[in-house]
């Protein structure tokens, strides 16, 4: 582990929690943006980092300075001293901790029996997670791991605050190669968590990071008809993430078998409507624009329509309502939507 076990060098440990007390009142929300273009009708979602969320009230007051400005990701403005000429704003950054200060939060992690003691942990390394250097970091102090660890904790807030900080940790190319050991775990996660949960979405952001490029798609091989589910009998938030997932997976043409054969609920037919959201509607239209432009032999085809509800015969054959309700679409008041529809139509 790097350089030997971690040891907090605080004499007591409730001191060190202390610190970390007040980092529910803040959240980290780092997104890194990748353009949806639509090469050869396909397109890759968003690569969108959830940043950490904490719904916990604060319980502190933020000292400049202190371990917890430094992570908190809030703005610490030092108070202007009386009749000082400089009067200068310390503005305190995540990106500025300190390694040992990682090592430190990693073994209190370990040791606490505290629920929200681990969740503003978890909350504290997913914030500072959101800098190159500390992702670096908490790989070579087996931090990736450790965290990982509690995505089994008992306590649901544990594992959403979990989820959220191995989205940052995922940023990394390196770091993935670590994650996507825990991908069962995560798609587990999916569907033992009730429909809309914060579970659901923290997993779902996580699973589309990791699936931006095609070096660990092929983990999601299994998960086509529990994304497509998700698409039909979720709230809008988690039909677009659950969409991301799957237009990046459709952008991939080794990926393609696959996706087609998958089981497929009828239903995914009827979001194509003038009153599905948009960002919805957007993004479905993207995954159909990508299933369109894969092109099976007659040989393939006739074998698909064969498969009971697989997504081929859902969407893509000649007995599927897409066609007719794509050109529905063409009026769609959201110019964006009317270019998509007739790019597919084309």
């Amino acid at each position: 582990m790097g350089d030997g076990s971690i040891t907090p060098r605080l004499g007591n440990m409730k001191a060190f929690l202390g610190l970390v007390a007040g980092a529910g009142a803040s959240y980290g929300l780092y997104k890194l943006i990748s353009g949806e273009s639509f090469k050869r009708n396909k397109k890759s979602a968003a690569n969108e980092s959830a940043g950490v969320r904490s719904s916990q009230p604060s319980e502190g007051t933020l000292q400049p300075g202190s371990l917890l400005a430094r992570v908190s990701g809030l703005d610490v403005v030092c108070p202007r001293p009386v009749g000082g000429a400089s009067g200068d704003l310390a503005h305190q950054s995540p990106g500025n901790l300190d390694p040992q200060h990682l090592k430190m939060l990693l073994s209190c992690l370990q040791t606490s029996n505290n629920t929200t003691d681990r969740c503003r942990i978890l909350l504290t390394l997913g914030n500072s997670a959101a800098f190159t250097v500390n992702q670096n970091l908490l790989r070579e102090f087996e931090g990736i791991h450790i965290i990982a660890g509690f995505l089994s904790d008992p306590a649901p807030e544990v594992r959403v605050q979990t989820l959220n900080a191995l989205n940052n940790i995922c940023m990394n190319i390196q770091n993935q190669e670590q994650i996507k050991v825990y991908v069962p775990q995560v798609l587990e996660l999916i569907e033992m968590s009730p429909v809309n949960s914060e579970l659901q979405l923290g997993a779902l952001r996580l699973l589309t990071n990791l699936s931006v490029t095609d070096k660990h798609q092929h983990l999601l091989k299994g998960s086509i008809t529990l994304l497509l589910s998700l698409v039909v009998v979720s709230k809008e938030t988690l039909q677009v993430q659950a969409l991301k997932v799957l237009v990046n997976l459709s952008s991939n043409p080794d990926m393609m078998d696959d996706i087609v054969q998958a089981q497929a609920p009828a239903s995914v037919v009827l979001l194509f409507d003038a009153r599905t959201a948009s960002a919805v509607l957007l993004r479905l239209l993207t995954f159909a624009g990508n299933l369109k432009a894969w092109r099976a032999s007659a040989q393939v085809a006739d074998e698909l329509r064969r498969k009971q509800d697989c997504l081929f015969r859902v969407m893509l054959d000649e007995s599927s309502q897409l066609h007719s309700r794509l050109v529905q679409l063409l009026s769609h008041p959201d110019v964006e939507i009317q270019s998509q529809v007739a790019r597919i139509l084309t």
